[in-house]
């Protein structure tokens, strides 16, 4: 059992160095300068591993086809979003003829409800090109305790846009979608806005558990060793 809390000691400080090295490579991505988005040929070569937060722009004209809306309690890489309200999720097609899923940003929206999302996403389809700036991110998996989404509003509780594509009839999608940086409505509606990541590091706390375990059961042990000689004696 020592020999097991001291390797699971190790393992956890060698997740922090992991983390501490994907939190650098997060930080460096979301900071750099917008490259152009990859062309469609290079797409199934894109991964979260390597690609996820990278920033890109593109011109593209968003589709007149109907939206989806992503429901959140709040956001861990939005700094100036708090609270619960939904995501924009809407299609828009490339010069080239393919169509890419663009989160627009957050609406402040704690009733799930689309008047507010309606009137704000309508004004975002004006049939024009617009020159995007934003982030790659690819699509959650949903979990055992996650809601289905209520197609009726259109509402998801995941970041699946090809689940979206596939229900609301936007054909193909890209394999990712863009978390939209700017340009930002005159009323604000859609948020978007530049992400900064913060994943959560508690695994100095873990490791410093696993070796207090072990040197527990050291001292236990040899109390009990310190007993039975005693005893013996």
């Amino acid at each position: 059992m020592v020999a097991l809390f001291i390797g699971l000691g190790v393992w956890q400080l060698h997740r922090r160095a992991e983390k501490h090295a994907l939190v650098a490579a997060l930080t460096e991505r979301v900071s750099a300068a917008p490259i152009a988005l990859p062309p469609s040929s290079a797409w199934r070569t894109l991964n979260a591993a390597k690609d996820e937060f990278r920033r890109v722009v593109f011109v593209a004209t968003y589709a007149r086809l109907p939206d989806a809306m992503v429901y959140s309690a709040g956001s861990a890489v939005r700094e100036d979003v708090s609270g619960p309200g939904t995501w924009a999720f809407l299609p828009a097609r490339l010069p080239s003829g393919e169509a890419v899923v663009i989160d627009a940003g957050f609406v402040a929206n704690t009733m799930q409800e689309r008047g507010v999302e309606d009137r704000a996403v309508g004004k975002l389809i004006t049939g024009e090109p617009v020159t995007l700036t934003g982030y790659l991110r690819f699509p959650e998996s949903a979990g055992w305790l996650t809601p289905a989404e209520n197609r009726e509003k259109r509402l998801w509780f995941t970041r699946d846009q090809q689940a979206m594509a596939k229900t609301l009839g936007w054909g193909e999608v890209a394999p990712f979608y863009i978390d939209l940086e700017s340009p930002a409505p005159a009323n604000g509606i859609p948020k978007p806005g530049p992400l900064t990541p913060h994943l959560r590091d508690d695994h100095m706390q873990y490791a410093i558990t696993w070796f207090s375990l072990a040197a527990a059961l050291v001292i236990a042990f040899l109390v009990w060793v310190r007993g039975r000689r005693s005893r013996a004696s």
